[in-house]
């Protein structure tokens, strides 16, 4: 059967068995991540919901095997964050974001997801060894993305990247050694990086330096 339209907004069938009130908050959270300037470049709908909303439901089973809250890490316009808080009702759900226009943004989705909140700031400011799950997309290369959100995450849960073809597993891996993690397993482009234990003194770094001096 072919996709309908609710409203002005073309829904595609879904794969995820959202319920209804989910799907039509993803279907306006997309609608304005396309509408309001600086949030994506992309500006056809089916090819953002495709790479912002279908991807990022692409993690709700990895992400639903640990347990405990929810950080997404850099979240920029909400993805993957908003589309898990829909998929996960009954977890609590972090947007962290650095800069205070697309933090704004966020918080407009707070009443509608009562699970979600948004923390202005950077990864590296935070609490360490809180979350069961840090999540991050396009956030940057991932061994930095790593040492952002490996420290975030509590002894038992994990961090999930949705990386490229091309990710180097072996330099994730001794990044993830340094921070108390585990070896780093692809999952069709999504990285699962266990955390084994508390994070090692002297990390995180101050801000700025995991992506200005890489750990090798």
């Amino acid at each position: 059967m072919a996709p309908t339209s609710r409203g002005n907004l073309p829904v595609s069938p879904d794969p995820f068995h959202l319920s209804a009130d989910a799907d039509e908050c993803l279907q306006h959270w997309l609608a304005a991540v396309v509408a309001t300037p600086g949030l994506t470049a992309l500006r056809d709908f089916d090819e953002a919901r495709r790479a912002l909303l279908e991807d990022s439901l692409r993690g709700v089973e990895v992400v639903r095997g640990f347990d405990g809250t929810i950080v997404d890490v850099g979240s920029g316009g909400g993805a993957p964050g908003i589309p898990l808080a829909a998929a996960l009702p009954d977890r609590d759900v972090t947007l962290l974001e650095a800069e205070e226009r697309k933090a704004e943004f966020l918080r407009s989705w707070e009443q509608r997801l009562t699970n979600l909140r948004v923390v202005r700031g950077r990864a590296e400011e935070q609490e360490t060894d809180v979350y069961g799950v840090a999540v991050a997309k396009a956030l940057a290369q991932p061994p930095v993305a790593t040492e952002w959100c490996l420290p975030l995450v509590r002894a038992g849960g994990a961090v999930v990247l949705w990386v490229g073809p091309t990710v180097d597993l072996e330099h994730v891996a001794r990044v993830s050694a340094r921070l108390a993690g585990g070896e780093p397993e692809n999952r069709d482009g999504l990285l699962v990086i266990p955390k084994l234990g508390p994070t090692p003194e002297g990390f995180p770094r101050r801000p700025g330096m995991a992506r200005k001096r890489p750990l090798p």
